[in-house]
């Protein structure tokens, strides 16, 4: 056995040892000379067969300059060969290993201490369609989709500035996990981008699968129901937020985007009120705002006025309330705590259901059950309806992160009226709204603008002025002045 060959072996045995000769491990081995042998190695299921093939393969077979007694001049030689797919120098075995993990090729010539890294990743990624969280009328239907590469032109496409800059970091010991932080240098705060890069280099972690493993390392609060992070699968979102002088995480495999910092009020402005008239869109935004109270309020006054408050009733309402619940074997707490439970039960059942019966299953749980349950007299007419409408303003809200927080948000303030009523619901009220004066995301108060006042932004937070009139928001310091 040559040199060569030892040399070969050697390698060889120090890939297959480190990863435990899997099936999918492929190792071809090469003649540049009758003394000389190089090995191919690569893993099939995360590599392009074409490429390999067309790329690597055949131009190491059939290249004359390749056909030589020296190594040195085989590895400058495959630079040239090899001129449609970048090639890398690397000598570091960890390297070497995690590069073939991630989808390259380890071209081996010995005795050369260096071997060529050739990136070959087979991407296959579904199709750029309408986003399913976020859906619009008028406006982009693009969302984003698993890949990051993609996910990076859809914003490139609509932003053609050269002052948008991209941090690439990895992440996760184990899944080695790609992160790309995206920003506009000539509008994003030195401060906030600086925080981004420090909460983000801080993360120990084993494992980023998704970006919510992301967003709980880096957020504010860790106990608070209130997010203080923005996630959107919308490329326009995106880029308007990026407008703004916000800090924007792409990440490898995953569809959602996180942004920051973010506000209270944030949550309540979709992307399609910036594609319809601003007296229209206003409107809507107040809709949302009154449905957020109507769906955190509407179960507890209701049992507080019921079980503690009856004067405040008009006697007419007064009588027809007490004749539903006459032969109701439970109080008004426990009614609305149980049709809450239910409708939480239902609605967790019609998202884990196949999508075609999901829906149905939600919808027809619901009137059977309520309807059955008023028959029984079990429950008062007065209550389903009450739900019925705390369940409907829930989807209102155009975020879906702040509809978990407003549901939980019920159940506590719930449980405060039924015990105390109105007192407990003012007590509950008042320790919500403190909580949310002490939040900040990334430095900027959460409850900006109006905690603390900036007048200037109010054009875009309750209101949405016309476009000539909006300027860039003052709470966020932007390096920019103008729009």
């Amino acid at each position: 056995m040559n040199n060569s060959n030892i040399a070969n072996d050697d390698f060889v045995h120090q890939i297959t040892s480190a990863l435990g000769n899997p099936p999918d491990l492929t190792i071809q081995y090469f003649h540049f000379s009758s003394d000389l042998i190089g090995c191919c190695i690569f893993i099939k299921t995360i590599t392009d067969k074409e490429k390999i093939e067309n790329f690597i393969i055949r131009p190491l077979i059939e290249a004359p300059s390749l056909k030589t007694e020296h190594p040195e001049q085989i590895i400058q030689a495959v630079n040239h060969v090899i001129s449609a797919i970048p090639v890398v120098k690397e000598s570091d075995f960890a390297t070497c290993l995690q590069s073939l993990l991630g989808g390259n090729v380890i071209l081996f010539v010995p005795p050369n201490k260096e071997v060529l890294l050739i990136d070959v990743y087979k991407y296959s990624n579904r199709a750029i369609t309408e986003s399913q969280s976020e859906p619009t009328i008028r406006g982009p239907h693009e969302s984003f989709i698993e890949n990051i590469e993609s996910n990076i032109s859809l914003v490139r496409k609509r932003l053609k500035t050269p002052h948008l800059r991209l941090e690439q970091m990895t992440l996760g010991d184990s899944t080695q996990t790609q992160i790309i932080s995206a920003y506009l240098e000539n509008v994003a705060p030195p401060e906030v981008v600086n925080e981004f890069r420090s909460r983000l280099g801080s993360i120990k972690t084993d494992s980023i699968l998704e970006s919510a493993y992301v967003e709980e390392w880096i957020q504010d609060k860790t106990f608070s129901p209130f997010p203080t992070i923005y996630n959107t699968d919308r490329p326009d979102v995106v880029t308007a937020h990026l407008l703004e002088g916000r800090v924007c995480v792409f990440f490898e495999g995953a569809p959602n985007v996180l942004i920051g910092p973010c506000t209270f009020f944030q949550f309540f402005i979709a992307a399609e009120d910036y594609y319809q008239r601003a007296d229209v869109a206003t409107v809507i935004r107040w809709l949302r705002i009154f449905s957020f109270l109507l769906s955190v309020l509407l179960p507890s006054l209701f049992v507080g006025i019921v079980s503690y408050h009856q004067e405040l009733l008009p006697t007419p309402l007064l009588i027809s309330f007490a004749a539903q619940r006459e032969g109701v074997p439970f109080p008004a707490f426990v009614e609305a705590l149980v049709l809450l439970i239910t409708l939480e039960i239902l609605r967790e059942a019609g998202l884990r259901m196949p999508r075609i019966a999901g829906q149905a299953i939600s919808f027809v749980g619901a009137i059977v059950l309520g309807e059955a349950a008023v028959q029984a007299g079990l429950v008062s007419g007065s209550m389903v309806i009450v739900v019925a409408i705390t369940a409907i303003s829930n989807f209102v809200i155009p975020a879906y992160s702040l509809g978990i927080s407003q549901r939980l948000i019920q159940f506590f303030l719930l449980l405060l009226s039924g015990i105390m009523g109105f007192f407990g619901l003012l007590c509950g009220t008042l320790f919500i709204m403190t909580h949310l004066v002490t939040l900040k995301s990334f430095g900027i108060p959460y409850l900006a603008p109006i905690a603390p006042s900036i007048l200037a932004d109010w054009k875009d937070t309750l209101v949405r002025v016309p476009r000539p009139f909006n300027t860039l928001p003052k709470i966020m310091k932007p390096r920019r002045k103008d729009r």
